[in-house]
């Protein structure tokens, strides 16, 4: 499952008891018998049977560890996080320390997004167990995504070496390596989770680094082998658009936009670039009527304002577009396409001093960019997203 940006494969922990967890006391109605109805129910997928036989134990006998268990992991999987953590306090209560309910604990947080708490679940549980990789890989993903890269890499790297094909892993360590600067590393990780795998994650995930990295024919393959595995992927088509875009094939570009669009009308990155694929066709009203569109869906997307800037600069509206651009560079300094597009501006509007200076910057920011890509070659998409 890929869960907030990573790629786990998981199997959830079903809990099962033995008949001595009841009461031999219980009287009508059988909570034994109820507790094997809800088993049942969740494991033919009947989830929400399966809560209610759940809760029902539960009201009769509140001590059953597995109930409150297994009724977490059942509210997992409808992505009711909270309540399951509840139970899975509740159930660790009454088995303090049990590893299964921990682990499950930790994947509930993990779920949720609350990779703090999850990593707290997934560190302890290492601590007493380090050569369980499932639980690794997990801290691992928690910490890349905690922004704890190099604590990551340190942790999976070594189990790498013993482990090779363990996808998940990979993944990992993977993503921890992109988010160092080590993008050909951690790019040649990603590609064997895609081809091994067949990842549809995955390939896009590559698709997006390679054309970056201006690696045309790499991205095309990956972007081919997103739609072959999920037809419906609508950031592929973006990928084969601003393919197309950097060739100079325009119609074959606002074909593949169109297309993203079709599967996701609010893909505004699709939108951003088939306006701006409008703008190079001179189609300035249409270009307009695709930037608005992409405002009234986020109106406060950089993006959006910045190709509306370059719109009226095109228009000829020059006031408008360079107060439009020095809203932005004061909102994102780091973003280099609004100081591009000033610097150009300020020399066209006679203010050389205003253009020198937006230079300096532009060549800073892309000597920046290519430090921390260790590229040569350094491109960014014709409508780059801050």
């Amino acid at each position: 499952m890929r869960v907030a940006g990573t790629l786990v494969l998981i199997a959830l922990v079903l809990v099962l008891v033995s008949p001595c967890a009841f009461s031999a006391e219980a009287q009508e109605p059988d909570p034994q018998q109820i507790f094997q109805d809800a088993a049942q129910a969740q494991q033919r997928g009947d989830l929400v049977v399966a809560v209610s036989k759940y809760q029902e134990v539960i009201r009769l006998n509140p001590n059953v560890v597995a109930a409150h268990a297994n009724l977490g992991v059942v509210l997992v999987s409808l992505g009711r996080y909270d309540e399951a953590i509840t139970q899975y306090h509740i159930a660790l209560a009454e088995a303090p320390g049990d590893p299964a309910l921990r682990l499950n604990l930790g994947l509930a947080y993990y779920k949720k997004g609350d990779f703090a708490a999850a990593a707290a679940q997934f560190a302890s549980l290492h601590k007493e167990n380090p050569g369980d990789l499932r639980v690794a890989t997990l801290l691992g993903n928690c910490q890349v995504q905690l922004g704890l890269v190099d604590q990551a890499i340190t942790l999976l790297e070594p189990l790498e070496k013993a482990n090779p094909d363990n996808l998940d892993l990979e993944w990992a360590l993977g993503n921890a390596l992109i988010r160092t600067s080590q993008t050909l590393d951690g790019l040649k990780r990603i590609q064997k989770v895609a081809d091994k795998g067949q990842n549809a994650d995955a390939h896009q995930l590559a698709a997006d680094l390679y054309l970056g990295l201006t690696l045309f024919d790499q991205a095309k393959e990956n972007a081919q082998a997103v739609i072959r595995l999920n037809p419906d992927a609508a950031k592929a088509y973006v990928v084969l658009g601003m393919i197309d875009d950097f060739g100079g094939n325009e119609k074959d570009a606002q074909d593949n936009y169109r297309k993203a669009l079709q599967i996701d009308p609010k893909d505004n990155q699709a939108r951003l670039q088939l306006a701006n694929a409008f703008l190079i066709d001179r189609k300035l009203d249409q270009a307009r009527e695709e930037i608005d569109r992409a405002l009234a869906i986020e109106p406060n997307s950089l993006a959006a304002r910045y190709e509306l800037a370059r719109l009226e600069r095109t228009e000829g509206n020059l006031a408008a577009a360079l107060k439009d651009l020095e809203a932005i560079e004061r909102q994102d300094p780091q973003w280099l396409p609004p100081h591009v597009e000033l610097s150009a501006l300020y020399y066209r509007l006679q203010r050389p001093s205003d253009g020198d200076r937006e230079k300096e910057i532009v060549n800073r920011l892309r000597t920046e960019e290519q430090d921390r890509r260790g590229q040569s070659r350094v491109i960014s998409p014709r409508v780059p997203l801050p």
